[in-house]
């Protein structure tokens, strides 16, 4: 008899072993969040990243029942504010809303050793949404597609010029991508910013702009440049007649901008799918479709699974892309 007690004894408590995590974890859940939540974007103010992390951040404050406070911390090409959220404690209360250039890009371009590991240091929540890059001329070129622009290559072996908003940036190294792909040379002018580099092409100081949707769309609505081409697999919504590179000239390409939220490694993975959750409502709503959409993007929600392996494979295509173009950061 007494043996029978132990052994039913032994049975409850090895269910209880089983069941505790999960109830705990639950428990975890429901009470979390109970102070706001800091939000860093590790670039300056009026980008991108920092408008979507106000709209978003605003939307998850109100499913979370607590406020999303946006941090802006610009400073190495984003990898300043990385290597902050890497560092913050792993208690639900530091997330970071990025591109990717800190998460794919930065690493690479490295002379040392990264203060930071992405794919160690960091824990994915969500995909937000991809951005194609658009390829504009002046309305006065001669390019009328991205055929033109091979041939010219090919015809005039390092004469043709494009701009981009800065060597080692996301339009930078998409066409150098490009221009491997294609086996053809161009010349890239960086400007500080795309402002700039819209400037140069006005002028005509270059041939080309590489630049994101948002950056170019008053020229192209004023009739005052082209747009090419954009670079992503897909028409962007917001300029649904200007075909893909793949369309065009190279079989295949496909090359985009994209922004994500993550958190500190070792964040609880309650309060990981308590965000995701929260970052899925918000992009539901047509504020922030709207949003998008002029942005030339769409949401594009993930679970952390789906962005973790977006992470691993966008490494390795970024890191051709920066020996490619030979960019560095000290």
């Amino acid at each position: 008899m007494r043996n029978r007690y132990l052994c039913i004894a032994s049975s409850l408590l090895v269910a209880a072993t089983l069941v505790a995590p999960a109830v705990f974890a639950q428990a975890l859940a429901q009470a979390y969040p109970t102070k706001p939540i800091r939000l860093i974007v590790p670039f300056p103010p009026a980008g991108t990243a920092d408008v979507l992390a106000r709209i978003i951040g605003q939307k998850m404050g109100e499913s979370l029942g607590q406020q999303i406070v946006v941090d802006l911390r610009p400073g190495a090409s984003g990898s300043l504010g990385a290597l902050l959220t890497a560092k913050a404690p792993p208690d639900g209360y530091t997330a970071m809303l990025t591109s990717l250039s800190p998460l794919v890009i930065n690493v690479h371009m490295f002379s040392g050793k990264p203060q930071y590991d992405p794919q160690k240091d960091l824990a994915p929540i969500s995909l937000i949404t991809k951005v194609p890059s658009v390829i504009t001329v002046h309305n006065t070129s001669a390019l009328r597609s991205m055929k033109d622009v091979v041939a010219a290559a090919k015809a005039n072996p390092g004469k043709l010029t494009y701009g981009s908003s800065g060597a080692g940036g996301v339009n930078h190294l998409i066409t150098e991508l490009f221009r491997s792909a294609a086996g053809i040379e161009l010349i890239h002018v960086p400007y500080k910013g795309a402002g700039p580099a819209m400037i140069a092409l006005l002028s005509k100081e270059i041939d080309i702009s590489v630049a994101s949707p948002v950056a170019i769309m008053s020229q192209v609505r004023a009739g005052q440049v082209r747009a090419l081409a954009v670079s992503g697999a897909a028409r962007s919504p917001t300029l649904p007649d200007v075909p893909t590179i793949a369309e065009t000239a190279v079989p295949g390409f496909d090359s985009t901008a994209w922004y994500a939220m993550l958190a500190p490694a070792g964040t609880p993975r309650a309060y990981i799918d308590k965000l995701q959750g929260a970052v899925v409502v918000a992009m539901r709503t047509p504020l922030i479709i709207e949003r998008l959409n002029a942005e030339g993007a769409a949401p594009e929600p993930t679970t952390p699974e789906a962005l973790r392996k977006l992470i691993e494979v966008d490494s390795q295509r970024w890191a051709k892309a920066v020996k490619i173009s030979g960019a560095k950061l000290d």
